[in-house]
C-alpha cells in the first residue's frame, strides 16, 4: 500500500454564538464538531464532511484555515 504524504489542511472553529433557541439539529451538530462552550475552539480537518457541519451552523461559527 501506498502511504500519503500530503499535508492535510486543517480548519480553525470556534463557536461564537449559543445554540440555545436554535433547532436540537443545530445543536447536534455543534456537538459532533466538538465545541462546547462559547469561545470554545477546535481544529478539524478540512473535508467535505465537516464543511457541510459548518454550512449548516455558519451563523454560529466563525472558520479560519
Amino acid at each position: 500500500m501506498a502511504k500519503r504524504s500530503a499535508k492535510v489542511k486543517t480548519l480553525h472553529i470556534k463557536l461564537v454564538r449559543s445554540p440555545i433557541g436554535y433547532s436540537l439539529r443545530q445543536k447536534r451538530t455543534i456537538r459532533a464538531l466538538g465545541l462546547r462552550k462559547i469561545n470554545h475552539s477546535v481544529e478539524q480537518d478540512d473535508n467535505a464532511v465537516i464543511r457541510g457541519m459548518i454550512a449548516k451552523v455558519s451563523h454560529l461559527v466563525s472558520v479560519e484555515e
